[in-house]
């Protein structure tokens, strides 16, 4: 996977990410949402936020000290 396939992979994953945030806020307002549903949906939240550091830290490069 080069460079420009991890960008778009992670823009991808953070959009993703964004509209879980945006899901998960409206089943909360509008109270019509329950439990189990929103904590899948924060549980899949949490897993693309892990899959956006590594994401990340393919596209650092490391520095040795």
């Amino acid at each position: 996977m080069d460079d420009s396939d991890i960008r778009r992979r992670l823009e991808a994953v953070r959009a993703e990410h964004r509209d879980l945030d945006a899901d998960i806020a409206t089943l909360i307002e509008g109270g019509n949402g329950d439990q189990l549903q929103i904590a899948r949906l924060k549980k899949r939240k949490l897993k693309l936020r892990d899959e956006i550091s590594l994401l990340e830290d393919h596209l650092i490069p490391d520095i040795i000290a």
